[in-house]
């Protein structure tokens, strides 16, 4: 992926000069994040072997939306936590959807997808309160991107198929009239769409409206299949379209320099497709997908709001004291891994630990950005602060090496694409 956005013919860069005024603030940001995601420009720890005196430098991560190395191990802990936080309860996937032809209406007008995600939520929350007179637990989760990476924005549910009532009594329930909500949710969407948009767009998207609503007799799509399985695995399948970038880097099959091919699932002929497609237009349809800067694309509502979680844990304990009847399984919320721990997890090997002569690494300071300057932040000794600053040393140089060769190749480029253009006109 970095090949394609940051390689020397700088597709980004002739992007963000070509469309910069379209381009949001926060998406140059995350792309800035991750171009420096690994890399020493953002700064690392210094790690010395107490035996051998091996030298390993800890790159900072980025932890950005964009980034496809973070988002692996960030979905893996938000999963983990998550589920150890959650009601042990049967839960239920559900996934609301809307009509083709309104989707690049949310694309325009972003504000939208908040209250989207809310109107989906209310849905489900008044069926419940009205029919059970019960609170469920909702972990919603928006998600934009389909599989030729097109905005196509739809919201994933994690719904409790057990519900408080206020005394903390848990009330079991197995059915969910998603037939009944497609109805309900075609008409929710487009009230949202008409009294967000001005009047002099309303007139010109009222063809859109109307076909939208006459083309769905029966609503939009709710889908919430019956489903066996724990918490856990639930919330690893929704992770992986919630917290991932819009591609996965397996599916990019080829990349020449002007265009980029991968392959995609085409779900109404039930086959795998390959599209190629230019950078730019690659580009263009990656980052539509990154969220505004502070929107959670993640919101717990009923039962799992931050507001109420505590006190329904609270009043679950007690009510299954009183009936000696354990339905729900309350746990504490777990803390974060750390980087060390994640990846002694995953990989069997302690990284703290020299491969070579299976002694310690001891910690010996680190290098910060701060002020658009790398500077060193702690150093335990003058020799370990000397070394930090030949490293930032060493490392302006072979920017200033890079950016050299960058203006060479684009000079070359350009001065080839001159000579091909006087040769289309027949001057040699």
């Amino acid at each position: 992926m970095k090949r394609i956005f940051f390689d020397e013919r700088q597709h980004w860069k002739r992007f963000v000069e070509k469309y910069g005024n379209r381009i949001r603030p926060n998406v140059i940001k995350e792309i800035e994040k991750f171009r420096t995601c690994g890399t020493s420009e953002n700064g690392f720890k210094l790690f010395v072997c107490e035996g051998c005196h091996h030298v390993r430098k800890m790159t900072f991560r980025c932890k950005g939306r964009f980034c496809t190395s973070c988002s692996n191990g960030e979905t893996e802990e938000w999963g983990r936590l998550l589920a150890e936080d959650m009601f042990q309860v049967c839960h239920r996937h559900v996934i609301f959807t809307i009509d083709e032809g309104l989707r690049n209406i949310f694309l325009q007008h972003r504000e939208m997808l908040k209250p989207f995600m809310d109107e989906a939520v209310k849905l489900v929350q008044g069926w419940f309160k009205k029919k059970f007179r019960v609170t469920p637990g909702i972990i919603a989760g928006l998600h934009t991107f389909g599989s030729r990476l097109n905005f196509n924005p739809h919201v994933h549910m994690l719904v409790t198929m057990r519900g408080m009532k206020e005394n903390g009594e848990w009330k079991v329930y197995n059915y969910i009239p998603f037939s009944m909500l497609r109805k309900q949710w075609q008409v929710v969407v487009l009230k949202l769409i008409r009294r967000t948009v001005s009047e002099i767009e309303k007139k010109k998207i009222q063809p859109l409206l109307q076909k939208a609503y006459s083309a769905n007799a029966e609503g939009f799509y709710v889908y919430a299949p019956k489903q066996k399985g724990n918490v856990k695995e639930q919330l690893k399948y929704i992770g992986r379209y919630i917290r991932r970038p819009a591609i996965a880097l397996h599916r990019i099959e080829e990349y020449d320099g002007e265009f980029v091919t991968f392959r995609y699932y085409d779900k109404k002929e039930q086959k795998e497709k390959r599209e190629t497609i230019s950078v730019e237009e690659f580009i263009s349809r990656l980052i539509r997908h990154i969220p505004d800067e502070q929107f959670k694309v993640i919101r717990h509502y009923g039962v799992y709001s931050r507001k109420l979680k505590a006190m329904c844990k609270r009043l679950v304990s007690v009510w299954q004291k009183e009936v000696r009847k354990w339905i729900v399984n309350v746990r504490k919320i777990l803390r974060r891994r750390t980087w060390r721990e994640r990846i002694k997890e995953g990989t069997g090997k302690d990284p703290m630990i020299c491969p070579r002569c299976q002694c310690y690494y001891e910690y010996k300071g680190e290098v910060w950005l701060h002020g658009g300057e790398l500077k060193v932040r702690y150093a335990v000794d003058d020799m370990a602060r000397r070394y930090l600053t030949r490293e930032i040393e060493h490392g302006k140089v072979k920017e200033e090496k890079t950016q050299e060769a960058r203006r060479n190749h684009r000079i070359s480029i350009s001065s080839s694409e001159k000579q091909g253009q006087l040769r289309l006109f027949g001057v040699q």
